[in-house]
């Protein structure tokens, strides 16, 4: 599944910046450029070039063929974008925020909670507020229950919706 060029530059931005956005641009347009090409058309450094495109490496959306230069012996390195990677780098954020939220909704699930309701001091668990004879830690205020039922509901909205996405894909 190939995801349109804005989510490409969406998901590669959030990996390497503005700077990944134009180095990905300029893939976009051959089969494959060097680092130093890369540096020259989009006038990033080249250290800094090669530092995001072996960044973009780690999650494949890049890829490399390494060649040696007959005169000099020295590799030269040819990189080519692989769009077609990105859907799987999404699902794969995506499983890890489900695993966030799966954790969350247990921890909001077994534990009540308490607060003073002052702006700026947290809640905190039953357990930590017996600790503290039910005054918050930070003002000394008296602690009240709080009903954190329509948390729990908006975290299983999101958990099954993140389930339904995933699931659509296979």
């Amino acid at each position: 599944m190939f995801v349109s060029d804005d989510v490409l530059s969406k998901v590669v931005e959030m990996i390497g910046g503005e700077d990944a956005v134009k180095i990905v641009s300029a893939l976009k347009r051959v089969d494959r450029l060097t680092d130093e090409e890369l540096s020259s058309k989009t006038d990033i450094r080249l250290n800094e070039v090669r530092k995001i495109l072996y960044r973009l490496y780690d999650y494949s959306l890049v890829t490399n063929e390494r060649l040696r230069d007959e005169k000099t012996g020295w590799f030269i390195f040819y990189w080519k974008l692989q769009s077609d990677q990105a859907e799987g780098f999404i699902q794969n954020q995506k499983r890890k925020t489900l695993a966030k939220l799966e954790s969350r909704l247990d921890h909001e699930s077994i534990h009540d909670f308490y607060s003073c309701l002052t702006e700026g001091c947290s809640r905190v668990t039953f357990e930590d507020a017996m600790e503290t004879f039910f005054r918050c830690r930070k003002c000394g205020k008296l602690l009240q229950h709080i009903d954190n039922a329509e948390i729990v509901e908006r975290l299983k909205k999101k958990i099954d919706s993140i389930h339904q996405e995933l699931n659509s894909i296979h």
